[in-house]
């Protein structure tokens, strides 16, 4: 194995774990905005513009992350 193909799978290895770790935060913000609704509606909007920008913040880590992936693997 050349080590092109070594940093090809790192690469894929360092994506999937980006990808996994958005998913997870994401998902965890989404189901706190959730509960907090639930449990006093009246702030119903302002968690839910707390959870985008949370989430927003979050894809903006995991594509600064994954264009780095895709970077290193090409050298």
């Amino acid at each position: 194995m050349d080590a092109k193909a070594i940093a090809y799978l790192a690469a894929g290895f360092g994506a999937a774990i980006v990808i996994l770790g958005a998913a997870f935060g994401i998902s965890k913000i989404a189901a706190t905005a959730l509960e907090a609704s639930g449990r006093q509606p009246e702030i119903a909007d302002k968690a839910r513009i707390t959870m985008l920008i949370g989430a927003a913040l979050i894809e903006g880590a995991t594509f600064f992350a994954l264009v780095i992936c895709i970077i290193l693997s090409g050298k």
